[in-house]
């Protein structure tokens, strides 16, 4: 009896070491096979590096931002399909990738990419000149790098100068800690609030996808522009809730205006 007992407490004693050995190598830093040194909490995104990009191993670039603020492909690919059909659908275009579509946060690329994919024109902003150039790296990778024009700057300021179609938005939510909050405040924004962000949009397009964080008050986002139908997408990846994209002009498919009959 004593030995079975003795062995009982050391193989309990083994469980626990492991267990902090587990915790203790979620807490550390670690190196990717790529060489790119990642904080831990980046783990997480780092494993699902394919659902980012599913060309992930042929040579993407992410920096650290870039993990936890790029679309999911399969959501960017529904996005920029329906941004290419209906918009073309309301012109009566007789081929739905005739149209010129900015993305005003581009980041490394991620909804960029799509909407080349599905587009003619896309003008890919960003403001970090590194990121930029991952972005054009990965666009090279999907083979759609001739379809798009990138600039360096501050769409806030570009905005009074450009013209398109179509404003794609996903500026920057302050990191992961958005999540922290029960209701994401739409004036908490950095750089500027999504009232401002939007109005800056209308001036190249009455046509805008905004994408938010999930925990937004949908009635919110469609007080941003209240004279113009919106549409209220809840974007999920694997069964989970990831975001909101708000559907202004003639993104909207179902053409309210009305807040209630947004969902």
């Amino acid at each position: 009896m004593g030995g079975r007992k003795k062995r009982r407490q050391r193989e309990h004693s083994a469980e626990a070491v492991t267990k902090r050995q587990r915790q203790q190598d979620e807490n550390q830093s670690f190196t990717t096979p790529e060489g790119q040194v990642l904080p831990a909490e980046l783990k997480k995104y780092w494993r699902s590096r394919h659902r980012f990009f599913w060309r992930f191993d042929e040579g993407i670039q992410i920096d650290e931002e870039g993990w936890y603020s790029v679309t999911p492909e399969v959501i960017a690919d529904d996005t920029a399909l329906r941004v290419a059909q209906l918009h073309n659908d309301r012109h009566s275009e007789p081929d739905y990738g005739r149209i010129c579509i900015i993305d005003a946060f581009c980041g490394v690329g991620g909804n960029t990419i799509k909407f080349a994919e599905w587009c003619e024109h896309v003008i890919a902003i960003d403001i970090d000149p590194q990121r930029l150039e991952m972005a054009r790296n990965n666009a090279v990778i999907y083979g759609v790098a001739d379809r798009i024009e990138f600039i360096l700057g501050d769409f806030y300021q570009l905005a009074p100068t450009l013209k398109a179609d179509v404003v794609f938005m996903s500026p920057p939510w302050g990191g992961p800690e958005y999540t922290d909050a029960s209701v994401f405040a739409l004036d908490s924004m950095p750089f500027h609030s999504a009232q401002e962000w939007v109005d800056r949009a209308r001036l190249v397009s009455a046509n805008i996808a905004f994408f938010m964080p999930r925990n937004c008050d949908p009635l919110q986002l469609a007080d941003l522009v209240p004279d113009v139908p919106c549409d209220i997408e809840l974007n999920y990846t694997s069964g989970f809730f990831k975001a909101i994209t708000a559907y202004y002009g003639d993104l909207a498919l179902f053409g309210s205006s009305d807040p209630q009959q947004l969902l």
